[in-house]
């Protein structure tokens, strides 16, 4: 059974830092691609950033220049470092790992993991 284990989140207040991290556990063939996306109270799930196996990267306009996605190929893992945090990036946050399956791609999710930045 495959898990997506989120860590990382928490409280901080604007400006501050926090880095979260995502690890495959359970048996995946491979991965397309990885990524983040955020929700918060009232609004639909959105994209924050996501890389691809190349370690191609592709963000929200929002996290510009703030946020780095990467990832650890070995460790099937990926890490959202997250700067200059802002009260509007207040949500949870959850990983999204694409992989290949017979059935064609598949998408698994992470439970979520909250962020809450104070103004």
């Amino acid at each position: 059974q495959v898990q997506l284990v989120e860590s990382g989140g928490g409280l901080v207040q604007a400006g501050g830092s926090l880095r979260l991290s995502c690890a495959v556990s359970g048996r995946m063939f491979s991965i397309n691609y990885m990524g983040w996306y955020r929700q918060a109270p009232g609004k639909q799930r959105e994209l924050v950033a996501t890389v691809t196996s190349a370690g191609d990267t592709n963000y929200a306009d929002s996290v510009k220049g703030r946020f780095t996605i990467s990832r650890d190929n070995a460790k099937r893992t990926v890490y959202l470092q997250m700067n200059s945090l802002k009260p509007e990036d207040t949500a949870v946050y959850y990983c999204n790992v694409n992989s290949p399956t017979t059935w064609g791609p598949y998408d698994y999710w992470g439970q979520g993991t909250q962020v809450t930045v104070s103004s």
